[in-house]
């Protein structure tokens, strides 16, 4: 059965976005990362930086711009700010889904999407030096060694992802396909991706 639906859960720095972008480009499919943060935005009434905030720092909540918007913010049910922005981007990424032919990168798709027969999950992960490299190419150097804001980043997606899904972010079980793109290169892992979603 050919596979409708790809989701890519990646470490940061591993290529993950770059080998969806990819693999939608040899499959003709729709290809949607940052565009979920946009269409949340447009229905919430929020920033896109506010969502991505949201995203970023869930279970952290160590941003003023976060502490100060979601403070006394509560819709009528009693549910968070955060919660009302997680079930809108989980709305949009279903909607994305049902009209198929689309790679999805991030934000728990593999979980919101795991009752779908033509979905495909793939995690991608990297060795350390390797990630390092990649994202002071693609983002520059910052005060922080990229060791550490590696570590950083995976640990607010992996608290972020366990607090909406109960499940642990990157545990092999979770998904259809594992790839390390650092061992394979990302061409090899787009094409890997490819063949698995025929």
């Amino acid at each position: 059965m050919m596979k409708n639906v790809i989701t890519i859960s990646r470490e940061f720095g591993s290529g993950g976005r770059t080998i969806g972008k990819r693999v939608a480009e040899l499959l003709g499919y729709a290809f949607y990362d940052s565009e979920i943060v946009n269409q949340v935005a447009e229905r919430s009434g929020f920033s896109s930086a506010f969502i991505e905030e949201c995203g970023e720092y869930a279970g952290a909540r160590s941003s003023l711009l976060f502490s100060l918007a979601t403070a006394s913010q509560y819709t009528a049910g009693g549910m968070s700010v955060q919660d009302k922005l997680y079930l809108e981007q989980e709305n949009i990424i279903r909607e994305l889904a049902d009209k198929g032919g689309c790679v999805i990168v991030g934000r728990c798709a593999d979980y919101i999407l795991r009752e779908r027969k033509d979905a495909l999950h793939v995690f991608i992960c990297s060795d350390m030096e390797s990630r390092a490299k990649r994202i002071v190419e693609c983002y520059g150097k910052k005060d922080k060694s990229p060791e550490k804001r590696l570590a950083e980043k995976d640990q607010k997606r992996r608290v972020y992802y366990r607090n909406y899904t109960g499940r642990e972010w990157g545990a092999m079980k979770n998904y259809s396909l594992c790839l390390n793109s650092a061992a394979l290169g990302l061409e090899t892992c787009a094409q890997i991706i490819v063949q698995a979603a025929k």
